[in-house]
């Protein structure tokens, strides 16, 4: 008897398990909707970090590449991998016995034009002395010359004195003969005076030329010296090029040559080392989205972390937003550059870094959830948060805004102008009608031609949406699109819902600051702190349960209750 009632038992609760599982399984959708609540959370105030993420790798202020101007055989290498090295040090040699064969000869064939030159200018000397004697001859033939005229003129009166006195009979023919031969003695003898004194006029500028020649000779020799001494200069340069030197204080990272290798610089200087200057200082490239490229700004502070420290987090600060963008597979991005103090020498170059640029620091600020933002009670357009009539109006967007800006600005015409059903489908149809317009107008077109197509679109839309409305709404839509154009825009508009006193959501428009992903800054709006807003929960509308196929049910499932 113990043993059938036992067994009445267990077959009692097995059969109220499976009532209850299938009352679960096949009850209906949704349910009433006095059982569904509202989820709330309040509006507090606390911080709003927002940041933008990328990645980057480390690399060094400066990265010098060490080369070989000359070709040659390695035959020392005198810096290794992360040796550290100071400016002017040497890293490497490469064989020098050629040049330095090339040196001798060079300084051979110098000391051999210095020695012409010796030649030349003694020559130079001694033809100035020769011309100092000719001229001295010359000198002393002029003066017999000048000496002979004396003696001519003398022998003139001579002998026109004896000619008058023989005229009168007072003189004697053999003194006027002596004073006649006396006379032509003198002309002959002044005669070769000259000749003598033209003759070493002559030879003086003969010696005027060969002195013009020896200077010319020691002009050519100090030349040749000079075209010698360079060349002995240019091959000491290529012997000092035999010593690959550091050009900076820093530590060597590659290393990319081996002993007895042979280096040939012929078309283009090998690399040799690569030298970070200082690793103390380390930046970051980081690539950033064109979408994110705006919030950075020099300056702002900067975390990362590095796969060889999971546990630690590093600082740094916004150097540089390099303006040269990398388009790969149609996405933009720029180049970041953060500056790293790097003084425990952790940081090592090519590592690559996790990076979080804090680009907005609000403390002790009204803020709400975001999960407030993104919910609509059911019946209400879906998409982004309603855009105001000035943001539309000055939206600065060349793209004139997404479909959710578009849907959401739909959505606050019909919640704040009640239009009738015939104006609700004219503006779908303006709006569906704009944005494939727009999106075809758009096409190969530079920055300055959207602007100026997206400012007449804006300007037809409103105009078309005007028109379609009575004169009562239009006042109001004018009124709505003039809101915000005497100031500039500040923050974003959102909308979050509140719960009214009918215990209905209450849309309540607000502006809205910098997010950190959880919750979003409150710039403005009709909300104080610690009110409630929806962040989820409702009615939910009634799901169609689906057909149940026709057929025996499943071996081991529920039981058919129907």
């Amino acid at each position: 008897m113990g043993t059938n009632l036992r067994k009445w038992v267990i077959g009692t609760g097995v059969v109220a398990v499976l009532a209850a599982g299938g009352y679960w399984a096949w009850r209906p959708a949704g349910g009433p909707s006095s059982e569904a609540a509202y989820r709330t959370a309040p509006i507090d105030r606390g911080q709003i970090t927002a940041a933008v993420r990328a990645t980057g790798t480390l690399t060094p202020m400066t990265t010098v590449l060490v080369g070989s101007q000359l070709s040659g055989q390695i035959v020392e290498i005198l810096a290794d991998y992360n040796s550290q090295v100071k400016a002017g040090q040497v890293v490497a040699r490469l064989n020098s016995d050629q040049i330095k064969t090339r040196r001798d000869a060079a300084q051979a064939d110098l000391m051999q034009a210095k020695a012409d030159l010796l030649v030349k200018r003694a020559q130079l000397d001694r033809a100035r002395s020769t011309r100092l004697k000719a001229n001295s001859t010359v000198r002393d033939l002029e003066a017999q010359r000048d000496r002979t005229a004396a003696q001519l003129a003398d022998a003139k009166r001579t002998f026109e004195r004896q000619s008058e006195l023989f005229s009168r009979g007072a003189g004697s023919q053999q003194t006027l003969d002596t004073a006649r031969t006396q006379l032509e003695v003198q002309t002959a003898t002044l005669a070769s005076s000259e000749a003598q004194v033209a003759s070493a006029k002559a030879e003086l500028n003969g010696l005027d030329a060969d002195i013009l020649l020896a200077e010319g000779q020691v002009a050519s020799g100090e030349a040749l010296i000079a075209q010698r001494d360079a060349k002995l200069k240019d091959i000491l340069i290529d012997l000092e090029r035999t010593d690959i030197r550091s050009p900076v204080d820093g530590v060597v990272v590659q290393r990319q040559v081996d002993l007895g290798q042979t280096v040939a610089a012929s078309l283009s200087t090998p690399t040799l080392f690569q030298i970070a200057q200082d690793l103390r200082t380390i930046d970051i490239y980081a690539n950033v989205d064109e979408a994110d490229v705006g919030r950075l700004k020099p300056g702002q502070p900067t975390t990362f972390t590095v796969n060889a420290y999971p546990n630690r987090t590093f600082e740094g600060r916004v150097e540089m937003v390099r303006l040269g963008a990398q388009t790969i597979q149609n996405v933009v991005t720029y180049t970041g550059v953060i500056r790293v103090e790097n003084r425990d020498m952790a940081l090592l170059p090519g590592m690559t870094a996790n990076l979080q640029v804090v680009t907005e620091d609000r403390r002790d600020v009204l803020r709400v959830a975001n999960a407030a933002l993104r919910f609509r009670p059911p019946g209400a357009a879906g998409g982004s948060a309603p855009a105001t009539g000035a943001a539309v109006a000055a939206a600065p967007s060349t793209r004139g805004g997404g479909p959710g800006q578009a849907a959401a600005f739909r959505e606050r015409i019909e919640t704040e102008l009640q239009p009738t059903p015939e104006q609700k489908q004219a503006i779908a149809a303006i709006m569906q009608e704009r944005r494939a317009g727009f999106r075809e107008a758009m096409a190969g077109m530079s920055e300055d031609e959207r602007r100026a197509v997206f400012r007449k679109a804006r300007a037809d839309m409103i105009a078309k949406v005007a028109a379609v409305l009575d004169p009562e709404r239009r006042a109001k839509f004018e009124a709505m699109m003039q809101e915000g154009r005497g100031a500039p825009q500040q923050g974003m508009p959102g909308r979050v819902y509140v719960l009214g006193e009918d215990g209905l959501p209450r849309a309540v428009p607000v502006m809205l600051g910098p997010t950190d992903g959880a919750y979003t800054e409150l710039l403005s709006g009709e909300l104080t702190e610690g009110q409630a807003v929806i962040v989820g929960g409702g009615p939910r509308p009634a799901a169609t349960a689906p057909a149940t196929p026709a057929g025996p049910p499943m071996r081991g499932g529920p039981p058919r209750l129907f």
